[in-house]
């Protein structure tokens, strides 16, 4: 199987033009590559196949196998992917995932994408849609338990779940321990990602992100955008913010259209081949 290893801030997946290869059993094949040790090493496998309603469709798995709806930093590197490689010689592409379709500007330079502004579409809201069980018909700052503590979370979707909690010092903070534990817990019944946001200023924050299926990873696309959502409708953030993550740097706008446009890098790493 021919592949490309491609990060944004990071948040690295092994990439396959299924326009022109065929994987047999992806979660198998998600789960052999993202091994970091007997594997390629990822966060996990994205496919890039044709799509009869957009320029291409988007299928991701997590590194445990599992899929998952949408990834920020992966439909960035899936747009400089389909530029680089010569799919499309647009700069404006449209591409389908299980969370609907997605509109992204390539911006390019010296003949390569270096950075995507990806329209996530509209912050999903409604507890029951997100999915969260919740008596209110939003999950604002809600009580939930982990190990002990008590902690206070915003649920958001964009286009998968999200629970963002607010915390004074990130860097300190014990997020594989919590986050493993209110990423299954039973108010979520898809599982979640559990986000963990340190308000620096209205337009400054700094995130760690626990990804549902992958474990602690160094960025999360829908998980900024979520964790920005959740900080307007807590009044901590304004509708422009730039999110520092452990891979890098986000750049996120709420806008007036309700749309909540993601700015950010994707790198290409590495080209090859692995049996599978």
């Amino acid at each position: 199987m021919k592949f490309t290893k491609m990060q944004g801030l990071g948040n690295d997946y092994v990439y396959v033009n299924c326009l022109e290869e065929v994987v047999e059993n992806p979660k198998e094949v998600a789960r052999k590559v993202s091994d970091r040790h007997f594997g390629i090493g990822s966060d996990g496998l994205i496919l890039i196949k044709p799509s009869d309603k957009a320029d291409f469709f988007m299928e991701m798995y997590n590194a445990d196998g599992s899929q998952s709806e949408m990834c920020g930093n992966g439909i960035r590197c899936v747009g400089k992917y389909v530029y680089d490689f010569g799919l499309t010689k647009k700069t404006e592409v449209a591409i389908d995932t299980l969370a609907g379709i997605k509109y992204l500007t390539l911006h390019v330079e010296n003949g390569k994408v270096a950075t995507v502004t990806v329209d996530m579409g509209m912050p999903i809201l409604e507890a029951k849609e997100i999915p969260v069980q919740c008596e209110e018909e939003q999950f604002i700052n809600q009580k939930v338990e982990a190990l002990g503590k008590t902690y206070y979370m915003t649920a958001v979707s964009m286009g998968n779940p999200h629970g963002v909690i607010f915390v004074e010092d990130v860097k300190n903070f014990p997020v594989h321990e919590v986050g493993k534990v209110l990423e299954v817990d039973e108010i979520f019944p898809k599982r979640a990602n559990i986000e963990f946001l340190e308000i620096l200023d209205k337009k400054t924050a700094n995130m760690r992100v626990w990804e549902r299926g992958s474990g602690e990873t160094l960025a999360c696309g829908t998980g900024t955008c979520a964790s920005v959502v959740a900080g307007v409708l807590n009044g901590k953030l304004e509708k422009e913010v730039l999110v520092h993550l452990l891979g890098g740097d986000l750049f996120i706008e709420w806008k007036e259209d309700n749309h909540v446009y993601m700015t950010g890098a994707a790198t290409t790493v590495f080209t090859g081949e692995i049996e599978v």
